[in-house]
């Protein structure tokens, strides 16, 4: 495959004249300032400075994260994100902070990619898929084909046919065009399991990773800035594959994706890949009955982020300390951990937050909370934080609907074990409407212990048809 001309990987971003007349006469510190009342007004917090105004504007912000994109939209009603001048998410969902090698698209380019144009959904990742294409990915998803899943990636899962074509490149320099790919396959593949869960998309997402890692050892690169984005575009790939992995009950695959994924960290000096990884090997290493172990992967990861200034990194990777406390029946270090994770939380969003990082929100900081409080035994409260999650995630981010079913099931086993049954098993049945749409082992089975528990009250109003609906339940394989 021949790579792209060098010269495409010196285009400097394409400004954001609509945003920059939008801020009219105000300074980028004023605007600044009126975007930070606005965010108070919703209830939102973000850290917007002068800094991160003479970002987007110069179009190095190609689309905000999700507080940002409430506060703007509450401050423009009846615009669009498209019409502030900026990309559509599923055109940089993925992607780190690092530098495009090409400018963002022009509005007139979004138009002509997305029917829709002035559609209020233009930066939804699941609004700009046609209809056809989303019946092929759910078809995947429900079906697990590995030729219905290659489908569902499309020709974007890797440009490259596989590692067989990518050893054929062997001395060869690999260009814009490989790395794109690798790139691209990150995005989709975080995009699809945001939509549907990880259980059909596992086995057809190892084939893109190993052809990442074929094609770091096939030969040098055209610059160092590619380089740089090929390596990590193969250990975020990895640690993609890995939470693959981990979400479909393969804890050993997950734990090796991970140490791949750190391994390339180290390799390379990536210490924001490096802090990914040790954050998602602590969420691991609770689920696969590690408490001790994801406590320390949770510190190594904090001592791999605390350099880059992102609160909400520190944050998450508080929740994931708190997690590993939990299972060790240690209450106060899991509430220390929480405390932190609150504090930090508290503190809004910044402009050195991950891409990749656009699934922590409100919801899932409620939705781990509520996981701790299980693991601790305090089933009433897990279940009031299982509750808001559920809640959160319905109203704002609804297109993530493996999350909303996620929480629910919590919902539903929090109540079971607080003895509240009727609503047990209210809470599971909205679980089993959204399976139609989400294939996930770790709901299934989180379903499966709700069954069990509420056996004792099939007479109950409700838990019989719940238990009926869940016996009818296609299992996994």
């Amino acid at each position: 495959m021949a790579s792209s001309p060098m010269t495409s990987s010196t285009q400097s971003p394409r400004p954001n004249l609509a945003f920059r007349q939008l801020r009219g006469q105000h300074s980028p510190g004023e605007f600044a300032a009126a975007v930070r009342r606005a965010a108070r007004e919703i209830g939102e917090r973000v850290s917007c400075d002068a800094r991160y105004v003479g970002r987007v504007e110069a179009g190095e912000i190609r689309c905000p994260n999700y507080a940002y994109e409430r506060v703007f939209l509450h401050m423009f009603p009846g615009r669009t994100l498209s019409d502030l001048g900026f990309a559509p998410r599923a055109l940089v969902r993925g992607r780190g902070a690092r530098a495009e090698s090409g400018p963002p698209p022009t509005t007139m380019q979004l138009y002509e990619s997305h029917p829709s144009g002035s559609d209020p959904r233009a930066c939804d990742p699941y609004a700009v898929q046609t209809h056809e294409e989303s019946d092929v990915q759910r078809r995947a998803f429900m079906t697990g084909s590995t030729a219905t899943v290659a489908a569902a990636l499309g020709p974007s899962g890797l440009a490259l046919g596989g590692p067989a074509e990518a050893a054929a490149l062997h001395g060869r320099r690999v260009g814009e065009a490989e790395v794109h790919a690798v790139e691209e396959a990150v995005r989709k593949i975080r995009l699809l399991d945001d939509r549907h869960g990880a259980d059909g998309l596992y086995r057809r997402a190892a084939a893109p990773l190993r052809t990442a890692y074929t094609l770091l050892d096939a030969g040098t690169t055209t610059r160092q800035t590619t380089s740089d984005r090929l390596h990590a575009g193969a250990g975020e790939l990895a640690i993609s594959v890995g939470w693959l992995a981990h979400d479909s009950g393969r804890f050993d695959d997950a734990r090796s994706h991970y140490a791949e994924a750190l391994a390339t960290a180290r390799v390379y000096g990536d210490a924001a890949l490096e802090a990914h990884a040790f954050c998602n090997t602590a969420f691991l290493a609770r689920d696969a009955g590690r408490p001790r172990e994801a406590v320390r992967a949770a510190q190594a990861a904090t001592r791999a982020a605390r350099h880059f200034g992102s609160h909400r990194l520190l944050s998450l990777i508080a929740l994931r300390e708190a997690g590993g406390w939990a299972g060790l029946g240690d209450r106060g270090g899991c509430e220390q951990a929480l405390s932190r994770a609150h504090s930090l939380f508290d503190r809004g969003v910044g402009d050195d937050d991950p891409e990749w990082m656009s699934f922590y929100g409100p919801a899932e900081l409620a939705g781990l909370e509520a996981q701790c409080w299980s693991a601790l035994g305090e089933w009433g409260r897990a279940a009031g934080h299982a509750r808001l999650a559920a809640a959160i995630a319905s109203a704002q981010t609804p297109q993530f609907t493996r999350n909303i079913a996620l929480y629910t099931a919590e919902l539903a086993d929090d109540l079971a074990r607080a003895g509240r049954p009727d609503e047990a098993a209210e809470a599971g049945l909205r679980v089993l409407a959204l399976l139609g749409e989400v294939q996930s082992s770790r709901i299934q089975s989180m379903l499966a212990t709700t069954a069990r528990v509420l056996l004792p009250h099939r007479s109950t109003a409700g838990v019989s048809d719940f238990l009926e609906k869940h016996a009818c339940l296609p299992r996994a394989v």
